[in-house]
């Protein structure tokens, strides 16, 4: 148990992994974070991205979210998420489609809010879309 961290990825419908891991990468508001057990109690926002975890058996769960919160403990890492999907429930298509919607409704946005809206929807597509190539290459 001292060599591994539990590890739960949630997100506003379910919840997408709960398990012992031995290693967590993460996208975070600064940059990379890598969390090992017994890291340091932190709670820090985090961008669209992948989600790596390595699981106590050594295999690579891979989980894309659309920004949310962390939270570390010594022996436990909650991330938590409106949007996240299991590296292979990603659907290529889907999200260039949605990239695509994101890029025309940037075109056309008349006020502020419709353009930051735009922007950060196409952020999240293009984030889900090179977490997409990322899993795919590990494959």
């Amino acid at each position: 148990m001292a060599n591994t961290i539990h590890v739960d990825v949630v997100s506003a419908e379910e919840s997408i992994f709960s398990g012992e891991a031995r290693f967590v990468a993460l996208p975070g508001e600064a940059g990379e974070l890598g969390i090992y057990p017994r890291h340091t109690p932190l709670i820090t926002r985090i961008r669209p991205g992948a989600v790596r975890i390595e699981t106590a058996d050594g295999k690579e769960e891979f989980v894309f979210v659309a920004g949310g919160i962390l939270e570390v403990q010594p022996n436990a890492v909650t991330v938590l998420s409106d949007t996240a999907i299991r590296g292979k429930d990603l659907d290529d298509e889907k999200a260039n489609q949605a990239k695509a919607a994101a890029e025309e409704a940037l075109k056309n946005a008349k006020s502020d809010i419709d353009i930051a809206m735009a922007q950060s929807e196409l952020a999240v597509m293009a984030a889900q879309i090179a977490a997409l190539r990322k899993y795919r290459q590990k494959k």
